[in-house]
Order: structure tokens, then sequence, then C-alpha cells
């Protein structure tokens, strides 16, 4: 696939790094920081043990025209770092509404990063959302506070599925207006 099918996925910058569409050059990093046990842990689609395969169609998913979700790469290298220090999404809902998905690389947990990703894709609102949803797992309050950080809103509890734990896990569920 050329890069030609998804210019129409904005890259948005910052001063200390730039979301971009994923490309296949990123499926040796996302192996490498999503298959760590911690990262898997607090999400709730990536399996752990990685199975093979799994990377691969996921930047695949990510980089079709008729994809349900736009997923960026949190790329340091505008500031001289790492091509990749994460990954964050918007799924597509109905009545104009996304859902925001995301994940640190541990190395780079407690930088402001994650807090940094999501204003930035808030901000710039690219797909012209009204509103935007996240969900946490509970014993994960990093993640929600960088929620809070970014103006959502707390809505509720419930419980996903988590892939790594073979578990439904107690949530937190957000919003936010736009």
């Amino acid at each position: 696939m050329s890069l030609d099918h998804v210019i129409s996925q904005p890259v948005i910058n910052t001063s200390r790094f730039v979301l971009r569409p994923l490309r296949e050059s990123d499926k040796g990093l996302i192996s490498h920081y999503a298959g760590d046990k911690r990262v898997a842990r607090m999400t709730s689609s990536i399996p752990n043990p990685m199975p093979p395969g799994a990377v691969d169609a996921f930047v695949a998913r990510a980089m079709a025209e008729n994809r349900e979700e736009d997923i960026w790469a949190i790329d340091g290298t505008p500031d001289g770092g790492e091509e990749l220090k994460g990954i964050i999404g918007l799924k597509r809902m109905d009545r104009n509404q996304t859902e925001v998905s995301f994940w640190i690389a541990p190395v780079f947990w407690n930088t402001g990063l994650a807090s940094e990703a999501v204003e930035a894709l808030v901000n710039a609102n690219p797909l012209k959302n009204a509103a935007m949803f996240a969900s946490v797992f509970q014993d994960n309050p990093a993640s929600a506070r960088v929620l809070i950080h970014s103006g959502f809103e707390y809505l509720g509890d419930a419980e996903t599925y988590c892939l790594a734990r073979d578990s439904n896990v107690p949530t937190w569920t957000y919003s936010r207006k736009l």
C-alpha cells in the first residue's frame, strides 16, 4: 500500500512529537512495546503473549482505506527522540462520536507524553466529532488522570474484557464534548 492511501489521516504536530499515521516500519517497535505485559494488561485489545501475525494485522487494519479507527504513532523524532513512543487512536462511533484509546511504552511513562498526545488529538479533532469517549481500567489511575487533565468528565463504571488478562476488568468511562 502506498502512503497516498493514508493521506486522509492528518499529521498532528506538537512541540515534543508528531502524531502520524502508522507505517510498515513501525511493526518492530509496536511488537517490542505492545508485547510488554505491563502495556497489554492495561488495554482491552492487546493479547499477551503476542501471537504471530498480530502486529502485522494491526498495522494492516490501521492503513486500510475502509478502516473503522484512525491510529497514530506518537513519533518523537522531531525532538530527537524515539520513532515510536506509543499509539493513540480514534474509533468511529455513531452520532458523530469517537472512542479514544492510547498506550505509551513503559520507558516513557510519567513524562506527560500521554496527556500531551490526548490533548493534541482533542484539540485537532481530526474527525470533526461532537464528542469523544474513553474508558480506562480502574487499576490504571494514571490513564484516568490523563483523561481528566485533557478535559474529559467521568460518566460511570462498567467493565470490559481484557485479552491479556483473559477476564472482565472494571472500567471508568469518560466523555468530552467538543
